[in-house]
Protein backbone atom coordinates (compact mmCIF):
# COMPACT_ATOMS: atom_id res chain seq x y z
CA UNK A 1 0.00 0.00 0.00
CA UNK A 2 3.00 2.31 0.49
CA UNK A 3 4.86 1.32 -2.69
CA UNK A 4 3.73 4.20 -4.90
CA UNK A 5 4.16 6.72 -2.09
CA UNK A 6 7.87 5.86 -1.77
CA UNK A 7 8.43 5.20 -5.48
CA UNK A 8 8.84 1.45 -5.04
CA UNK A 9 7.72 -1.43 -7.26
CA UNK A 10 7.48 -4.04 -4.50
CA UNK A 11 7.95 -4.54 -0.78
CA UNK A 12 11.69 -4.37 -0.07
CA UNK A 13 11.55 -5.90 3.41
CA UNK A 14 9.59 -9.12 3.07
CA UNK A 15 10.92 -11.86 5.32
CA UNK A 16 10.80 -14.42 2.48
CA UNK A 17 14.30 -15.84 1.74
CA UNK A 18 14.38 -14.30 -1.77
CA UNK A 19 17.88 -14.79 -3.25
CA UNK A 20 17.49 -11.57 -5.27
CA UNK A 21 17.74 -9.68 -2.00
CA UNK A 22 20.83 -11.45 -0.65
CA UNK A 23 23.14 -8.69 0.59
CA UNK A 24 26.78 -9.59 0.05
CA UNK A 25 28.72 -8.71 3.16
CA UNK A 26 32.20 -10.20 3.45
CA UNK A 27 30.88 -13.00 5.67
CA UNK A 28 27.93 -13.74 3.37
CA UNK A 29 30.16 -13.79 0.32
CA UNK A 30 32.55 -16.17 2.05
CA UNK A 31 29.69 -18.45 3.14
CA UNK A 32 28.22 -18.65 -0.37
CA UNK A 33 31.61 -19.23 -1.95
CA UNK A 34 32.36 -21.93 0.62
CA UNK A 35 29.16 -23.82 -0.21
CA UNK A 36 29.68 -23.58 -3.95
CA UNK A 37 33.31 -24.63 -3.73
CA UNK A 38 32.37 -27.62 -1.58
CA UNK A 39 29.96 -28.79 -4.29
CA UNK A 40 32.32 -28.10 -7.18
CA UNK A 41 35.23 -29.89 -5.52
CA UNK A 42 33.06 -32.83 -4.36
CA UNK A 43 34.04 -32.34 -0.72
CA UNK A 44 31.21 -34.45 0.65
CA UNK A 45 29.95 -32.61 3.73
CA UNK A 46 29.60 -28.82 4.04
CA UNK A 47 28.00 -27.17 7.08
CA UNK A 48 26.39 -23.72 7.31
CA UNK A 49 25.51 -22.35 10.75
CA UNK A 50 24.27 -19.03 12.08
CA UNK A 51 21.91 -17.39 14.52
CA UNK A 52 18.18 -17.31 13.83
CA UNK A 53 17.34 -14.66 11.24
CA UNK A 54 20.88 -14.09 9.91
CA UNK A 55 20.03 -15.28 6.39
CA UNK A 56 21.02 -18.96 6.24
CA UNK A 57 18.02 -19.96 4.11
CA UNK A 58 18.55 -17.00 1.78
CA UNK A 59 22.16 -18.09 1.27
CA UNK A 60 20.93 -21.63 0.58
CA UNK A 61 18.42 -20.35 -1.96
CA UNK A 62 21.17 -18.36 -3.68
CA UNK A 63 23.28 -21.51 -3.79
CA UNK A 64 20.33 -23.47 -5.24
CA UNK A 65 19.92 -20.75 -7.87
CA UNK A 66 23.58 -21.26 -8.81
CA UNK A 67 23.02 -25.04 -8.87
CA UNK A 68 20.17 -24.74 -11.36
CA UNK A 69 22.34 -22.48 -13.52
CA UNK A 70 25.13 -25.09 -13.46
CA UNK A 71 22.82 -28.09 -14.02
CA UNK A 72 23.55 -29.51 -10.57
CA UNK A 73 20.77 -31.82 -9.39
CA UNK A 74 19.37 -30.75 -6.02
CA UNK A 75 17.15 -32.09 -3.27
CA UNK A 76 16.15 -29.54 -0.61
CA UNK A 77 14.73 -30.86 2.66
CA UNK A 78 13.36 -27.97 4.70
CA UNK A 79 11.56 -30.03 7.35
CA UNK A 80 13.96 -32.56 8.89
CA UNK A 81 11.43 -33.98 11.36
CA UNK A 82 10.92 -37.06 9.22
CA UNK A 83 11.38 -40.75 9.76
CA UNK A 84 14.25 -42.46 7.97
CA UNK A 85 12.09 -43.76 5.11
CA UNK A 86 10.17 -40.47 4.84
CA UNK A 87 13.50 -38.67 4.55
CA UNK A 88 14.71 -41.00 1.80
CA UNK A 89 11.36 -40.80 0.00
CA UNK A 90 11.39 -37.00 0.07
CA UNK A 91 14.98 -36.92 -1.21
CA UNK A 92 14.29 -39.34 -4.05
CA UNK A 93 11.18 -37.42 -5.09
CA UNK A 94 13.02 -34.10 -5.09
CA UNK A 95 15.81 -35.60 -7.19
CA UNK A 96 13.06 -36.95 -9.49
CA UNK A 97 14.48 -40.48 -9.23
CA UNK A 98 11.83 -43.04 -10.25
CA UNK A 99 11.10 -46.01 -8.03
CA UNK A 100 8.15 -47.46 -6.18
CA UNK A 101 9.91 -49.71 -3.65
CA UNK A 102 9.61 -48.85 0.05
CA UNK A 103 12.53 -51.09 0.93
CA UNK A 104 15.56 -49.14 2.09
CA UNK A 105 17.95 -51.43 0.22
CA UNK A 106 16.16 -50.88 -3.11
CA UNK A 107 15.98 -47.12 -2.56
CA UNK A 108 19.73 -46.93 -1.91
CA UNK A 109 20.50 -49.12 -4.95
CA UNK A 110 18.40 -46.83 -7.18
CA UNK A 111 20.09 -43.77 -5.70
CA UNK A 112 23.56 -45.24 -6.26
CA UNK A 113 22.80 -46.14 -9.89
CA UNK A 114 21.41 -42.66 -10.55
CA UNK A 115 24.44 -40.96 -8.96
CA UNK A 116 26.85 -43.13 -10.96
CA UNK A 117 25.08 -42.20 -14.19
CA UNK A 118 25.35 -38.50 -13.36
CA UNK A 119 29.00 -38.90 -12.38
CA UNK A 120 29.79 -40.58 -15.72
CA UNK A 121 28.19 -37.60 -17.45
CA UNK A 122 30.33 -35.19 -15.42
CA UNK A 123 27.33 -33.92 -13.45
CA UNK A 124 26.89 -33.36 -9.72
CA UNK A 125 24.13 -33.86 -7.17
CA UNK A 126 23.68 -32.10 -3.83
CA UNK A 127 21.37 -32.83 -0.90
CA UNK A 128 20.55 -29.74 1.18
CA UNK A 129 19.04 -30.09 4.65
CA UNK A 130 17.83 -26.93 6.39
CA UNK A 131 17.02 -26.66 10.13
CA UNK A 132 19.56 -29.42 10.75
CA UNK A 133 19.57 -28.71 14.49
CA UNK A 134 16.28 -30.65 14.58
CA UNK A 135 17.80 -33.83 13.16
CA UNK A 136 18.10 -36.73 15.57
CA UNK A 137 21.44 -38.39 16.18
CA UNK A 138 20.12 -41.47 14.40
CA UNK A 139 19.05 -39.46 11.35
CA UNK A 140 22.39 -37.67 11.20
CA UNK A 141 24.12 -41.03 11.20
CA UNK A 142 21.92 -42.18 8.30
CA UNK A 143 22.84 -39.03 6.38
CA UNK A 144 26.53 -39.67 7.06
CA UNK A 145 26.20 -43.13 5.57
CA UNK A 146 24.92 -41.58 2.32
CA UNK A 147 28.42 -40.23 1.71
CA UNK A 148 29.60 -43.85 1.44
CA UNK A 149 28.14 -43.67 -2.06
CA UNK A 150 31.40 -42.89 -3.84
CA UNK A 151 33.90 -43.87 -6.47
CA UNK A 152 37.49 -44.73 -5.61
CA UNK A 153 38.39 -41.04 -5.79
CA UNK A 154 35.26 -38.88 -5.37
CA UNK A 155 32.02 -38.57 -3.43
CA UNK A 156 28.95 -39.11 -5.58
CA UNK A 157 26.62 -37.08 -3.35
CA UNK A 158 27.45 -33.71 -1.84
CA UNK A 159 25.58 -32.84 1.36
CA UNK A 160 24.94 -29.38 2.84
CA UNK A 161 23.65 -29.22 6.42
CA UNK A 162 22.39 -25.83 7.62
CA UNK A 163 21.34 -25.09 11.18
CA UNK A 164 21.35 -22.82 14.19
CA UNK A 165 24.37 -22.59 16.55
CA UNK A 166 23.05 -25.45 18.70
CA UNK A 167 23.72 -27.71 15.71
CA UNK A 168 27.41 -27.11 16.38
CA UNK A 169 26.93 -28.46 19.91
CA UNK A 170 25.10 -31.48 18.51
CA UNK A 171 28.04 -32.26 16.23
CA UNK A 172 30.35 -32.34 19.26
CA UNK A 173 28.55 -35.37 20.69
CA UNK A 174 30.83 -38.42 20.91
CA UNK A 175 28.41 -40.54 18.89
CA UNK A 176 28.67 -38.11 15.98
CA UNK A 177 32.47 -37.94 15.86
CA UNK A 178 32.55 -39.85 12.55
CA UNK A 179 30.26 -37.24 10.97
CA UNK A 180 32.25 -34.33 12.39
CA UNK A 181 35.48 -35.79 10.99
CA UNK A 182 33.95 -35.77 7.50
CA UNK A 183 33.08 -32.07 7.57
CA UNK A 184 35.75 -30.38 5.48
CA UNK A 185 34.12 -26.97 4.97
CA UNK A 186 32.23 -24.91 7.52
CA UNK A 187 30.52 -21.60 6.69
CA UNK A 188 28.76 -19.15 9.02
CA UNK A 189 26.30 -16.28 8.69
CA UNK A 190 26.65 -13.37 11.11
CA UNK A 191 24.70 -10.27 12.23
CA UNK A 192 25.26 -7.03 10.33
CA UNK A 193 27.36 -4.14 11.58
CA UNK A 194 25.98 -0.60 11.54
CA UNK A 195 27.59 0.19 8.18
CA UNK A 196 26.40 -3.12 6.77
CA UNK A 197 22.88 -2.38 8.01
CA UNK A 198 22.99 0.93 6.17
CA UNK A 199 24.15 -0.80 2.99
CA UNK A 200 21.55 -3.53 3.48
CA UNK A 201 18.73 -0.98 3.55
CA UNK A 202 20.07 0.93 0.54
CA UNK A 203 20.48 -2.24 -1.53
CA UNK A 204 17.06 -3.70 -0.74
CA UNK A 205 15.37 -0.38 -1.50
CA UNK A 206 17.28 -0.18 -4.80
CA UNK A 207 16.16 -3.67 -5.83
CA UNK A 208 12.57 -2.75 -4.94
CA UNK A 209 12.72 0.26 -7.27
CA UNK A 210 14.10 3.17 -5.26
CA UNK A 211 15.97 5.58 -7.53
CA UNK A 212 18.35 6.81 -4.84
CA UNK A 213 16.22 9.12 -2.73
CA UNK A 214 16.69 8.99 1.04
CA UNK A 215 13.88 7.10 2.78
CA UNK A 216 15.43 6.33 6.20
CA UNK A 217 17.21 9.07 8.14
CA UNK A 218 20.68 8.29 9.46
CA UNK A 219 19.30 8.39 13.01
CA UNK A 220 16.60 5.89 12.02
CA UNK A 221 19.22 3.55 10.54
CA UNK A 222 21.27 3.70 13.74
CA UNK A 223 18.16 2.92 15.79
CA UNK A 224 17.27 0.00 13.50
CA UNK A 225 20.79 -1.38 13.92
CA UNK A 226 20.60 -1.13 17.71
CA UNK A 227 17.10 -2.57 18.12
CA UNK A 228 17.74 -5.43 15.68
CA UNK A 229 21.26 -6.25 16.93
CA UNK A 230 22.09 -6.57 13.23
CA UNK A 231 19.74 -9.54 12.64
CA UNK A 232 18.39 -9.17 9.06
CA UNK A 233 15.00 -10.73 9.86
CA UNK A 234 14.42 -8.20 12.66
CA UNK A 235 15.71 -5.39 10.43
CA UNK A 236 13.07 -6.38 7.85
CA UNK A 237 10.35 -6.40 10.50
CA UNK A 238 11.28 -2.93 11.74
CA UNK A 239 11.67 -1.45 8.26
CA UNK A 240 8.43 -2.88 6.89
CA UNK A 241 6.39 -1.42 9.75
CA UNK A 242 8.36 1.84 9.63
CA UNK A 243 7.41 2.33 5.97
CA UNK A 244 3.76 1.61 6.75
CA UNK A 245 3.75 4.09 9.66
CA UNK A 246 5.52 6.75 7.58
CA UNK A 247 2.94 6.29 4.84
CA UNK A 248 0.10 6.66 7.34
CA UNK A 249 1.71 9.87 8.61
CA UNK A 250 2.34 10.97 5.00
CA UNK A 251 6.03 11.65 5.62
CA UNK A 252 8.62 10.77 2.98
CA UNK A 253 11.42 10.22 5.49
CA UNK A 254 11.37 7.54 8.20
CA UNK A 255 12.52 9.15 11.43
CA UNK A 256 14.07 7.70 14.57
CA UNK A 257 10.81 8.51 16.36
CA UNK A 258 8.90 6.14 14.08
CA UNK A 259 11.46 3.38 14.63
CA UNK A 260 11.35 3.89 18.40
CA UNK A 261 7.56 3.56 18.41
CA UNK A 262 7.66 0.31 16.43
CA UNK A 263 10.39 -1.10 18.65
CA UNK A 264 8.24 -0.41 21.70
CA UNK A 265 5.28 -2.14 20.05
CA UNK A 266 7.41 -5.25 19.56
CA UNK A 267 9.11 -5.00 22.97
CA UNK A 268 12.54 -4.65 21.39
CA UNK A 269 15.35 -3.27 23.50
CA UNK A 270 18.32 -1.32 22.22
CA UNK A 271 21.58 -3.25 22.14
CA UNK A 272 24.77 -1.54 23.41
CA UNK A 273 26.17 1.35 21.39
CA UNK A 274 27.12 0.40 17.86
CA UNK A 275 29.52 3.29 17.37
CA UNK A 276 32.32 0.78 16.85
CA UNK A 277 30.32 -1.40 14.47
CA UNK A 278 31.25 -1.25 10.84
CA UNK A 279 34.92 -0.73 11.67
CA UNK A 280 37.87 -3.04 11.87
CA UNK A 281 41.35 -2.72 13.22
CA UNK A 282 43.86 -1.46 10.67
CA UNK A 283 46.74 -3.83 9.94
CA UNK A 284 49.30 -1.46 11.40
CA UNK A 285 47.71 -0.63 14.72
CA UNK A 286 44.62 -0.26 16.84
CA UNK A 287 43.02 2.65 14.97
CA UNK A 288 39.83 1.55 13.22
CA UNK A 289 39.28 2.03 9.50
CA UNK A 290 35.84 2.31 7.89
CA UNK A 291 34.62 -0.50 5.68
CA UNK A 292 32.40 0.25 2.68
CA UNK A 293 29.34 -2.00 3.17
CA UNK A 294 28.55 -2.02 -0.55
CA UNK A 295 32.03 -2.80 -1.85
CA UNK A 296 31.52 -6.56 -1.73
CA UNK A 297 28.08 -6.17 -3.33
CA UNK A 298 29.48 -4.14 -6.23
CA UNK A 299 32.55 -6.29 -6.79
CA UNK A 300 30.95 -9.68 -6.21
CA UNK A 301 30.67 -12.00 -9.19
CA UNK A 302 27.20 -13.61 -9.53
CA UNK A 303 28.55 -17.03 -8.56
CA UNK A 304 31.85 -17.26 -6.66
CA UNK A 305 34.07 -20.02 -7.96
CA UNK A 306 36.39 -20.64 -5.04
CA UNK A 307 36.70 -20.28 -1.31
CA UNK A 308 39.63 -21.47 0.73
CA UNK A 309 39.02 -24.63 2.70
CA UNK A 310 37.94 -24.07 6.29
CA UNK A 311 38.97 -27.15 8.17
CA UNK A 312 37.76 -27.74 11.70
Amino acid sequence: MYHKFFGLKESPFNINPDPRYLFMTRHTQEALACLIYGIQARKGFVVLTGEVGTGKTTVLNKMLEWARHENVATAFIFNPRLSEMEFLDFMMADFAIPGESQMKSRVLINLNHWLLERHQQGQRAVLVVDEAQNLSVEMLEEIRLLTNLETSSEKLLQIVLAGQPEFEDRLNLPELRQLRQRIILWAKTRPLTLLETQGYLVERLRIAGNSGGEIFSSEAVEAISRYSSGIPRVINLLCEHALINAFVEQTNLVSKKIVDEIARDFDLEESPSTSELGTKASPGGSHPVLVDPLSAQRQNAPYPRFAGEKKI
